[in-house]
């Protein structure tokens, strides 16, 4: 017992002098009055809005896809998964991806366990802690769009290790390519508004790999596994829509014109997919259905999230079309052709 008491004592003498530290950063960042007051509050409250993304949004959304026995269990798991993905994220995973720039492949170390953050993030008018937030968001809601990739097949300890490592072997360095300054933005010009590479890109590979490394649930594809609850699909599409406000406008990292387009297209892309999709769903099966409107939604939500600041409204529409047009016979044929069990259509 005393060697323990003896472990938590050297520890916390460690770790005494880098959280006053780490205080001490904070301070300095609201001493001085040089952030956009407005700029920064849309910041925070695009945070608030993404993280509403993940809970409740997409534990409601993922939840009214699985049977009922797996309910409680996607709960679970979006749940741990953020919090480890946000712990990571606060030690390590920021400055993998925005810390100082060496190489182009990896932030430096100099923003660990977030320490010497700048009053101002480079190239914004918002302080560097609410940059970190507002990043941390998009961290976290990430590697729990894979869930389905693992439903009823992975167990909890395995499903939170594997995200947790994900997240800083995948996210953190694609996002640094992408946002930090990294080889792709600079030495190609990739253009990624909100997360169409570095968010769903990386999360749809990575679960289609998961999903065929894993193999299909039995029974699959031949049993037919309905939603155990539309209507709580239904809401969690609700709350993942509005929150994509705050995705893709607050990705402009500014309350301007930039984010307000972003908003607009973000809007007009997931009207035009969902109703899409209820006109094919009509055709190819004889009625429009709950869940083929919040699936719509989302894939036109998806589908415009890279482009979201750059293009007119008339452009969001055909993005919203293409996707229900592609999305559509991807889940109903191609995936049941090819057996590949990802339950939640990611």
């Amino acid at each position: 017992m005393r060697n323990v008491m003896a472990a938590f004592v050297a520890l916390f003498a460690l770790l005494v002098p880098t959280l006053l530290h780490a205080q001490t950063g904070f301070e300095a960042i609201s001493a001085e009055d040089v952030a956009d007051t407005g700029d920064t509050a849309w910041i925070l409250v695009s945070s608030a809005f993404v993280l509403m993304m993940a809970m409740p949004g997409l534990t409601l959304f993922y939840g009214g896809l699985v049977r009922a026995k797996g309910f409680l269990a996607v709960l679970v798991q979006v749940g741990a998964i953020a919090s480890v993905a946000s712990v990571l994220w606060i030690m390590v995973g920021y400055t993998l991806a925005f810390g100082d720039v060496a190489g182009g492949w990896l932030g430096s170390g100099n923003a660990w366990m977030l320490l010497n953050l700048g009053n101002v993030r480079a190239n914004t008018t918002i302080p560097e802690s609410a940059f970190v937030l507002f990043q941390m968001c998009f961290a976290l809601i990430t590697p729990a769009l894979m869930v389905g990739a693992w439903v009823d097949r992975a167990r909890f300890g395995w499903v939170v290790g594997f995200c947790a490592l994900w997240g800083l072997i995948v996210y953190a360095p694609v996002a640094h390519w992408v946002w930090g300054g990294g080889w792709l933005s600079t030495k190609f010009g990739t253009m990624d508004f909100a997360g169409g590479i570095v968010v769903h890109t990386t999360a749809g590979i990575s679960a289609l790999v998961v999903a065929m490394l894993l193999g299909k649930r039995a029974g699959f594809p031949k049993t037919l596994m309905m939603p155990h609850s539309p209507s709580l699909t239904m809401a969690g599409a609700a709350l993942l829509w509005v929150g994509w406000f705050g995705f893709n406008g607050g990705s402009a990292l500014a309350a301007n014109d930039d984010a307000a387009s972003a908003i607009i297209n973000t809007h007009v892309a997931a009207c035009v997919a969902a109703l899409v999709w209820l006109v094919i769903e009509k055709f190819a099966v004889g009625k429009p259905t709950s869940v083929g409107f919040a699936t719509g939604a989302i894939a036109g939500l998806a589908t415009v999230t890279p482009a979201a600041g750059y293009i007119a409204p008339g452009a969001s529409m055909l993005f919203g079309a293409l996707a229900t047009v592609v999305c559509y016979p991807m889940i109903q044929i191609v995936k049941k052709r090819l057996e590949i069990d990802d339950s939640l259509d990611v």
